[in-house]
């Protein structure tokens, strides 16, 4: 009896543990674990996402640059497609059969019962007829509506940038904001301000029964969200002047930056070559990519932000202000310009002989040998042993300028160009082995200066502003609010007295009204400008030109950058004059056919690799060539007169008086050769 009493306690212990046990994992699986209710829920409702548009990009005067352009999705769900004419949709949506093989097969893999994307991005003008044939015809497919950009007067592409799908990266990064298919700006704008011009995702989630059959709105819609448009930007540029630059640099290397001095906002901001920004959306944008990143002109490179050149010629009214304010010189203070400068053993050459020079003419004349003895005298005012410390104190001078260091504009991946360190020379020289002549090729911004187009740009609104610049940037407004930040109405001094700034502008003027830059000047219109011509190791020098207008209350700054097409006046400075008066006065008053020169000339060189074509002569010419050849041979064979035998078998004694007679018999020319 006892036995079996103890063991009722143990049966019910054990029926109370399993009961405890169940119990439990009930517990578990209803409240903490939401697993199984995301698994049910899964199978009862169905989340549609709703694409925002993305806000649109406007010009300084509201004229648009960037829109959007509804697209289609077409999405499949592989259990519920019936047999069709698989052809015909073939040919509505704009593909192969192989296509479509290739396409199904991966839904079906993703999942037979969920709807996955089959083909992205139909346009409306494919979509409209499959609208109508779709539910009836065409079993299983479905569309969801998407926007892309588009761009009415194909400009700006560096500026604006573009958009693709969020990488996984990016998807990772966002904290789960950003799913795979969703678009996100890649560069440019649309990747700055991605933020403000995404939009706020939609949702509409519907009830499907067991066979996936939609039964209405789930709970009438209470969980649903509305998508929120992206903020509209309203940017710093003028289209006028943008559209002009890129005619003007078509068929060039190069760049143009224009800046209000007034406010700091870019005006233009042209890279070339470029390409066409609608070539960046829509369903060819990965094709169209990868014929760009072959092209050996890397129209994708944004060169305003990115290219870095010696600024030339262009750099010298900095010099005289950081000499003007270190007392160095005078605006009175001369110099002998020879033709020349003697640094040390190492000749720097000037292209024309303008003796006593003072400031302004050496601005305006672009004397080399005036400020190369400016510069010298700076690298020198606390002895020649003391360079180190005196080339790093000038360093810091010119970094004030915003030369040297990044502007921090708001585009991804800008340069910060260069100016050389002590320690630059000293691994080129050695330690203390090198003086002001060593480095004179700072003195007329060539050497180890580097500097991007939008710093040049920048230089000038620092000189219009007489001592400051505001941070140049490229927005004005977001939505109905203007962009007021701190920064973009802070004054960046450069440590220059205003009083120094007139002399230099004298010289800048003189450089249009009657210098180097004389082709240049505007009837009407005070210019103050200076011309580059920059050397380049790799082909022709190139074409800078710098300037601001007018000159009272200025109103634009530039800089313009034409790669291997040497002087400074022959282009770049042209094609900154017709910018300004376009922005000044909204027309062009240079005769046409000197625009139209401008526009038609084609100074690309040659792509890295290229050989010129070797012309295969015929039979007929090649004999003629041989024939050519033989003639010339036997004509300097008769013209040449034989050296006298005694003169060879001349003693030591007389050896130098023989030689003098050898050198005296030279072998005579026909004057037609």
């Amino acid at each position: 009896m006892n036995s079996y009493f103890e063991r009722r306690y143990v049966i019910t212990a054990i029926f109370i543990t399993i009961a405890f046990i169940l119990l439990a994992r009930l517990f578990y699986i209803q409240i903490i674990d939401d697993r199984y209710f995301l698994f049910a829920k899964g199978n009862v409702l169905r989340r549609t996402i709703i694409y925002p548009a993305r806000g649109p990009i406007f010009d300084r005067n509201n004229k648009i640059l960037v829109q959007n352009v509804p697209v289609y999705d077409i999405l499949v769900t592989p259990r519920e497609v019936k047999p069709f004419d698989t052809l015909e949709f073939c040919r509505l949506i704009g593909i192969d059969k192989a296509g479509f093989d290739k396409r199904f097969e991966k839904a079906k893999k993703y999942s037979p019962f969920r709807a996955s994307v089959f083909e992205k991005q139909i346009s409306v003008q494919l979509y409209a007829p499959l609208q109508e044939r779709l539910a009836d015809e065409f079993k299983g497919f479905t569309v969801q509506a998407r926007t892309v950009r588009t761009y009415p007067d194909s400009v700006a592409a560096h500026f604006l940038g573009y958009i693709g799908e969020a990488s996984q990266a990016t998807i990772e990064k966002s904290g789960g904001f950003y799913r795979p298919g969703d678009y996100v700006g890649i560069s440019g704008i649309e990747r700055s301000f991605e933020e403000v011009l995404r939009g706020q995702r939609g949702v509409r989630n519907d009830m499907v029964d067991s066979r996936n059959v939609k039964k209405g709105s789930f709970a009438n819609g209470a969980y649903d969200t509305v998508a929120v448009a992206g903020e509209r930007l309203i940017s710093s540029l003028d289209i006028r002047i943008q559209k002009l630059g890129e005619q003007l640099m078509r068929n060039k290397v190069g760049s143009i930056v224009a800046i209000e001095p007034s406010t700091g906002e870019i005006l233009a901001f042209v890279s070339s070559p470029t390409y066409d920004p609608n070539l960046m959306a829509g369903r060819e944008r990965g094709n169209n990519m990868a014929k760009m990143l072959k092209d050996p002109y890397k129209p994708t490179f944004v060169r305003p932000i990115q290219a870095t050149y010696p600024p030339g010629s262009s750099f010298k009214p900095l010099d005289a202000l950081i000499a003007l304010q270190e007392g160095i010189i005078t605006p009175q203070t001369t110099f002998f310009c020879p033709h020349y400068y003697m640094a040390g053993n190492h000749r720097v050459n000037c292209e024309h002989f303008d003796g006593v020079t003072d400031l302004r003419k050496g601005i305006s004349q672009s004397c080399n040998p005036y400020f190369c003895n400016v510069f010298d005298k700076l690298m020198n005012v606390n002895g020649s042993r003391n360079i180190r410390n005196t080339l790093t104190t000038w360093k810091e001078k010119v970094n004030k300028f915003g030369f040297g260091v990044k502007l921090d504009v708001e585009l991804p991946f800008e340069y910060k160009g260069n100016v050389p360190t002590p320690l630059r020379y000293d691994r080129v020289f050695g330690k203390n082995r090198w003086r002001s002549s060593s480095i004179i090729s700072l003195a007329i911004g060539q050497g180890e200066l580097l500097a991007t187009p939008l710093q040049m740009a920048n230089i000038e609104a620092v000189i219009a502003n007489h001592g400051f610049y505001y941070k140049p940037h490229l927005i004005k407004a977001i939505g109905d609010k203007q962009i007021i930040k701190k920064e973009y109405t802070q004054r960046n001094y450069v440590g220059i007295d205003a009083q120094y700034f007139e002399p230099v502008i004298d010289g800048m003027q003189d450089v249009v009204d009657r210098g180097t830059a004389a082709q240049a000047r505007i009837p009407g219109i005070v210019m103050c400008g200076k011309t580059g011509t920059v050397q380049n190791p790799h082909g022709k020098n190139h074409s800078v030109f710098v300037a601001f207008a007018p000159r009272e209350n200025p109103k634009i700054a530039i800089a313009v950058v034409v790669e291997n097409a040497g002087y400074g006046s022959s282009w770049a400075a042209p094609i900154a004059s017709y910018l300004v008066e376009k922005y000044l006065r909204d027309t062009i008053t240079k005769p046409k056919a000197e625009v139209r020169y401008i526009l038609n000339a084609n100074l690309l060189p040659p792509p890295p690799g290229w050989k010129p074509p070797v012309k295969k002569l015929s039979k007929k010419d090649s004999l003629c060539r041989d024939s050519l050849r033989k003639d010339s041979i036997k004509k300097r064979k008769a013209d040449t007169i034989s050296v006298k035998p005694e003169l060879r078998s001349a003693g030591k004694k007389n050896k130098n008086d023989t030689v003098n007679k050898i050198l005296a018999y030279q072998p005579k020319r026909r004057e037609d050769e």
